[in-house]
């Protein structure tokens, strides 16, 4: 059958990842209508769309192709967006995670630029590099997404360049269309100067809370 994924709580010090499950609903409910206009490219739903929404992920969940998670404020104890671990994939052995992608992600707007997206992505990046023992983790996007492409980058993924009619289209008045898709990476041999740059990001987030505080 291959590797199946799970998903283990992972915390830190701005988030807690946690399975998802209708326990979330109520309030990503409320943070996926915050503030959507980050959204254009994003697959976020609606307030009464969630329940269908994470019944879809679980769904996935099952095939064992698909771990998603509920990103929990840690300074609220509220949800407050989402993210997955993605199609694992075994090249070698049946029984060894060889890659992972990492996508599902949305974010309530008052949570954006806090430190919990770096946080997120060192929490997910090292349980997979350093648990799983990946050899590569990778992201995509819709390629015209400028501000998801920014985001990826500035978390240590290099771009590897763009597949044509790669997925299903998640922006306005393209339903049943597909998207060209912008690719990035961390391999194993990168993730140690990826984590440094993370760990030192969520410093700067740390230092600005406390100097606010």
């Amino acid at each position: 059958m291959g590797f199946a994924l799970d998903a283990p709580v992972l915390t830190g010090e701005f988030v807690r990842l946690e399975p998802l499950g209708h326990r979330h609903a109520a309030e990503l409910a409320v943070a996926a209508e915050e503030n959507r206009g980050s959204y254009a490219f994003t697959w976020v739903p609606r307030a009464d769309e969630v329940e269908a929404y994470i019944d879809a992920q679980l769904g996935r969940a099952a095939t064992g192709m698909l771990a998603p998670y509920a990103q929990v404020s840690t300074a609220t104890g509220r949800a407050v967006g989402a993210t997955a671990y993605w199609e694992p994939r075994s090249w070698l052995t049946d029984d060894q995670l060889d890659a992972v992608e990492v996508g599902f992600t949305w974010l309530a707007g008052s949570a954006q630029g806090t430190g919990v997206n770096a946080e997120a992505k060192l929490l997910l990046f090292r349980h997979a590099f350093e648990e799983w023992h990946v050899s590569r983790v990778d992201l995509k996007t819709d390629a015209r997404n400028d501000r998801s492409r920014a985001a990826i980058q500035s978390v240590g993924a290099r771009f590897e360049g763009v597949l044509r009619n790669w997925s299903r289209s998640w922006a306005p008045g393209e339903d049943g269309r597909l998207r060209d898709s912008a690719i990035y990476s961390i391999t194993a041999a990168e993730w140690a100067e990826c984590r440094a740059g993370l760990e030192a990001r969520v410093r700067r987030y740390n230092s600005r809370a406390d100097s606010l505080s």
